[in-house]
C-alpha cells in the first residue's frame, strides 16, 4: 500500500472526522472506501480511432436542415 498526500477544504475534513468516529474506524479507510467506491463506478469511453468520421465537424447540426429528397419506392 501506498501512502499519498491530499488537500481536503475544512468542512469535509470535519465531517470525515465525525464520520470516522461515529463507525469507530480511521479517516483512512473512510477515505480508501470513497475511492474505490468512486473507481469502481468509472466505464471507459470507448473509443472509435476516426472510424466513420466524415472530418466535418458540424454534420449534426447541417442535417437537421439539409433533408435529402424521398426516393419513389419503385
Amino acid at each position: 500500500m501506498n501512502r499519498t498526500t491530499i488537500s481536503i477544504p475544512d468542512d469535509i475534513l470535519d465531517r470525515l472526522r465525525q464520520i470516522a468516529a461515529e463507525r469507530r474506524t480511521s479517516m483512512a479507510t473512510l477515505v480508501r472506501e470513497a475511492l474505490e467506491e468512486k473507481v469502481s463506478m468509472y466505464r471507459p469511453v470507448p473509443r472509435s480511432f476516426g472510424v466513420g468520421a466524415s472530418g466535418q465537424a458540424d454534420t449534426a447540426r447541417r442535417s437537421a436542415t439539409e433533408r435529402p429528397d424521398p426516393r419513389a419506392w419503385r
